[in-house]
């Protein structure tokens, strides 16, 4: 049975604040995680993302429709203490890269990667991550220093920032789309097309499958969403 939604219990959202921080206040109470700790945010604006989803609410309080919130939840109560977890996945997506995938054939599909992925190849090779390109579904293995370089650039990121790179990691397949997202290279929607280059042309061809296309759209909507962060989360 799906657990039953809690009732809006506030009726007013604001942001104030406090100290060198900012805060999302309910009815002027401290917005507070779920396991109690009160949030208290970087930057006005990524409190009013958070407020905006919060008074967003009907009569029912729906997680699934608040990503944002989600987020930086997941940032203060469970990145603190998985920080080396969050570095090692990033470590495993970059030794399978997307980008360093590529079909063997139609080459039609091997044009589209190319042109798509050889720009951001190029790129990641400028921030020290230099990846081999292999055209068979078997692992390969990348520098040492390349792994390095990842694993240094996702220790230097602050929870939140740490908690969104990998959660764009995952979506993307790649390190260096999510790392050229999070450096404002790219949108996080340009990349999320960028990695769906094979499912694409899968589509061209037997069509659209309707129930994924509601998926994949409703994940395009909250990494899209999640992306536009990054303007919030330096004051």
């Amino acid at each position: 049975m799906a657990k039953r939604l809690a009732k809006r219990f506030y009726k007013r959202v604001s942001v104030e604040k406090s100290a060198d921080r900012w805060v999302v206040l309910l009815d002027g109470m401290q917005l507070r995680t779920p396991g109690k700790q009160k949030l208290d945010l970087p930057t006005e604006g990524l409190a009013q993302k958070v407020a905006t989803e919060w008074d967003a609410q009907t009569d029912r309080i729906n997680p699934s429709i608040m990503p944002v919130t989600r987020l930086v939840n997941v940032a203060f109560e469970q990145t603190p203490l998985r920080r080396n977890e969050l570095i090692d996945e990033a470590e495993r997506y970059v030794r399978t890269d997307l980008i360093c995938y590529r079909a063997e054939q139609p080459r039609i599909l091997l044009e589209r990667q190319a042109k798509a992925w050889d720009v951001w190849r190029d790129w990641g090779e400028t921030q020290g991550i230099k990846l081999q390109v292999t055209h068979t579904l078997s692992a390969i293995d990348q520098a040492d220093k390349s792994i390095e370089n990842v694993r240094a650039y996702a220790a230097s990121l602050d929870d939140i920032a740490l908690t969104l790179f990998v959660h764009l990691v995952a979506v993307y397949g790649s390190v260096i789309l999510a790392m050229a997202v999070m450096r404002g290279e790219v949108t996080a929607d340009q990349a999320f097309d960028l990695s769906r280059i094979e499912q694409t042309y899968q589509i061209e061809l037997w069509g659209e499958d309707e129930e994924q296309a509601e998926i994949d759209a409703a994940l395009r909507a909250e990494t899209t969403l999640l992306g536009k962060l990054l303007e919030n989360l330096n004051g």
